[in-house]
This record gives C-alpha cells, sequence and structure tokens, in this order.
C-alpha cells in the first residue's frame, strides 16, 4: 500500500525517557526547542498523535508561527497541516482543545469500541473513521491519508505507543530528537517507544544526517537505513 513520508519528532532527556511515569505533560524543553518542533511540524501535509499525548498536552495542533504558515502556502500547501488523531478506544474528550480551532480539518482513525454518543459528537467536528476490529490498523490509516486525503508527508509527535506501532512496521523514515540535559529515571517512565519489555520484529537501523547543539540541548536528525525513499529533509 501507499503511504506518506513518516517524520518523528521528540523530546527526550538524557536517559532516554520521553515522559515521567506519571505521564505528565511535556515540556522540560527550551523556547529554542518549541520552536524547532513548529519547524518540523510545519513540513507536514498532516500531523498525527495519539489520545493520550492529545488529551495530556491539550493540544491544539496548530502552528502559532505567521512566517511558517506564509512558508507553507509558497509551497502550495494548505496554510495548516491536517490534524490526524488515531485512538483505539476512541474515548476522546470532546472539550479537549483541539476542538476548539477550526484552522485545519480533523481526521479521527478509531474503532467501533468508540462510545456511540462519542461517534455523534466526533462527526459533527471531525472526519470519523472506524474500523470493526479491536485494534485500528496503522497501516490503512496511512494508505487513507495518502490517498484520500492527498497526504504526502507526515509528522507524528507522540505519544510513544504510536511511535511503537509505526516502529513495529518499519515506516519511520525519518526521526528528529531533542535531547535535554536532565535525568527522570523510574522504570515505569516510557522512552521512546513506551514501557514495554517486548522487541520489535526486528532492529530499525538508521543513519545520522545532522547534529546540531544549541545551549545545553542537542539536536540530532536520522535518516532510516533502508532504501531512500525522497531527499532528507533539512531545517534550517
Amino acid at each position: 500500500m501507499q503511504r506518506p513520508r513518516v517524520i518523528l519528532n521528540f523530546a527526550m532527556t538524557l536517559d532516554g525517557k520521553v515522559s515521567t511515569v506519571r505521564r505528565t505533560p511535556s515540556g522540560f524543553t527550551s523556547p529554542f526547542d518549541k520552536h524547532r518542533l513548529l519547524e518540523i511540524r510545519s513540513l507536514g501535509d498532516a500531523l498525527m498523535v495519539g489520545r493520550n499525548t492529545l488529551q495530556i498536552d491539550q493540544m491544539s495542533m496548530g502552528l502559532p508561527d505567521d512566517g511558517l504558515r506564509q512558508a507553507r502556502v509558497r509551497r502550495g500547501q494548505s496554510e495548516y497541516p491536517i490534524r490526524v488523531v488515531v485512538s483505539n478506544s476512541g474515548d476522546l474528550d470532546m472539550n479537549s482543545n483541539i476542538f476548539k480551532h477550526r484552522f485545519s480539518p480533523i481526521v479521527i482513525y478509531s474503532t467501533t469500541r468508540m462510545p456511540e454518543n462519542n461517534q455523534t459528537k466526533v462527526r459533527a467536528r471531525a472526519e470519523l473513521h472506524l474500523s470493526t476490529q479491536a485494534h485500528l490498523s496503522i497501516n490503512e490509516a496511512l494508505n487513507d491519508l495518502y490517498e484520500t486525503y492527498q497526504v504526502r508527508t507526515l509528522v507524528c509527535e507522540g505519544g510513544p505507543q504510536l511511535a511503537k506501532a509505526l516502529a513495529e512496521l518499519d515506516v519511520i523514515d525519518e526521526l528528529f530528537l531533542t535531547i535535554a540535559p536532565i535525568l527522570f529515571g523510574g522504570t515505569g517512565a516510557p522512552g521512546l517507544l513506551g514501557a514495554s519489555e517486548t522487541f520489535l520484529p526486528s532492529s530499525r537501523m538508521y543513519r545520522l544526517e545532522s547534529m546540531k547543539v544549541e545551549g545545553d540541548e542537542c539536536y540530532v536528525h536520522y535518516i532510516a537505513d533502508r532504501a531512500p525513499c525522497t531527499t532528507p529533509t533539512r531545517l534550517s
């Protein structure tokens, strides 16, 4: 099946944690990193997150930088990326920040486990795709984004469960990581692929494309070490 190029963007601590054991909201990086996040977000035709990340971080999934929006328009993209949310349970809080803003379409992939009253409410604010399986197929969602919504570049900002699902399918083409000068600890605190003890079907190999140090943070950019799909992304 055809799919978009997938860019994964995460911040992590020196001990490889992307959140605390209590899954507290992200916010441990610098203002420079937060603007870099927006730069990477602006590259995508669509932005994807999982339900937990959406609600913990109270995301609108917007692009509050006029210069980045104008650059998108000059590239022939819409002003804002399409906002994509994936959730097996469909247990979405309809008061979430995302539903308070209408600057771009919202597309939700879930299953028929989503409560029926939520299905009605979601359809009034978003385009809803439901799978009859207990767990939605990320592969099918990627294919639908490519074919139905003409998404050619997809940026994913988490969370770890979604990152693991993408890694299991070996569809992460590029990986941007911010290494922050902090230690969290905690065996239950999630890493990039969560706190699961299970291995991937096989190792996923990446090659270093670039590295930059700004203040006390390190920014690394990796490319999947397999058949090239596109020219690697360049940031200023």
